[in-house]
């Protein structure tokens, strides 16, 4: 069999750990027209799980499939949920600025939304977005935040940054410990730069067995400890982590490490491991737990799908890739509704067309959104019952 070495710790004690043939490369692109929803690139999903770390990692990924093109959208912030949590990162960032008019970057920023917020609840800090896709205007705030649509590296070590963020872009990277290796020589004159990441936490998906959250746009998977040895090896200190946003994210904050080359610290991965065995045992059991739960509701009425974001679609090519079962996909996303979903081609709509549409069910794809949900149907009157897959 073909040694395959992990991308963090170079370990080659890895090992096959899930396997999904012709999925979608996309969760974010909507389409147009459902053809070109289902006939849209596909990829193979085949995870490898590193014994000596505990990082998850897609070995068959290719980013020559990938499209990161104006018909990608993964903006969140239309949920009252989600728009609360960020509230709260930026207060957490806000809080801990080393000076009033701190710089602040951003790599990944995508189209701007959270910088935006920074700067518009701040009136002093000054600061740059980076994004090769970034779309629209490249300085606001009165020239206090300016965007580039290039990557973060050393060409812009001139920047005097004392916070760089980069949230959810670390695994959409194949090789994680060279994008912090990159961002650290971006830092050559900014050494008391603090620098947070955001990603989803791979013990969360495991714990609660969420078979629907692994996709070919996220190749790297992190618990706390593969994360902690990728800032390491790239040289920075941890200073802090968490669970965040439920248990769904991790948050780590780190600086530079400045006393020079170390050799690998061995960060026991075993609760991880434990969790992954644990996640094997149980992701048929619960595969077949859904279908039947689908095949069920479908025998009372309609059923549709609340959030056609990353999860509702791998939902949808687990457990109806033909679009022979749900009805549609809701989302508050309004630049989703009319258009489709990639790979299945289920039409998206406004949640108004609950009604119209004469759904019996709901499946809610995140339990985070469940009091939001339950808040909009019944101060719409809308008569679905709601179904959380989120738990047991």
């Amino acid at each position: 069999m073909t040694m395959i070495n992990c991308p963090v710790c170079e370990s080659t004690q890895t090992k096959p750990f899930l396997l999904r043939n012709h999925v979608p490369v996309h969760q974010n692109i909507v389409f147009d027209h459902q053809e070109h929803a289902v006939d849209m690139v596909r990829g193979e999903l085949s995870l490898f799980l590193c014994n000596q770390c505990g990082f998850v990692f897609n070995a068959s990924f290719d980013d020559t499939k990938l499209n990161y093109s104006s018909m990608y959208n993964n903006i969140q912030e239309y949920s009252s949920t989600f728009h609360q949590y960020t509230d709260e990162l930026v207060d957490r960032i806000l809080n801990n600025l080393p000076h009033a008019s701190s710089t602040i970057v951003e790599v990944g920023c995508g189209k701007g939304h959270f910088l935006n917020k920074l700067f518009t609840r701040n009136q002093a800090i000054k600061g740059y977005g980076f994004d090769p896709s970034y779309e629209g205007d490249e300085i606001l705030h009165e020239g206090r935040l300016v965007f580039m649509k290039d990557f973060y590296g050393p060409s812009y070590e001139h920047i005097q940054a004392d916070v760089v963020i980069c949230r959810h872009v670390i695994e959409h990277i194949q090789q994680p410990v060279e994008l912090l290796a990159t961002i650290r020589e971006a830092l050559r004159n900014s050494p008391n730069a603090r620098v947070y990441f955001e990603t989803p936490c791979v013990e969360w998906i495991f714990r609660n067995t969420v078979v629907w959250d692994f996709f070919y746009e996220h190749c790297s998977y992190f618990s706390i400890p593969s994360l902690t040895m990728t800032f390491e090896r790239a040289g920075y200190q941890v200073e802090r982590y968490q669970h965040v946003f439920q248990g769904q994210y991790l948050w780590f904050e780190a600086v530079v490490d400045h006393t020079g080359p170390k050799g690998q610290r061995f960060i026991d991965p075993a609760s991880v491991l434990a969790l992954a065995d644990q996640y094997l045992i149980r992701e048929n059991m619960m595969k077949e737990r859904w279908a039947t739960a689908l095949e069920h509701a479908l025998t009372e009425g309609d059923v549709a799908v609340w959030g056609a974001g990353a999860k509702g679609v791998t939902f949808a090519n687990l457990f109806d890739p033909l679009n022979k079962k749900i009805t549609c996909y809701v989302d508050l996303n309004p630049s989703k509704q009319g258009r489709f979903l990639p790979g299945s081609g289920h039409p998206i709509l406004h949640y108004h067309s609950l009604r119209s549409e004469k759904i019996r069910y709901v499946f809610l794809m995140n339990p985070n959104y469940r009091e939001e949900v339950e808040a909009l149907i019944k101060e719409h009157q809308l008569c679905p019952t709601l179904v959380d897959l989120g738990k047991e």
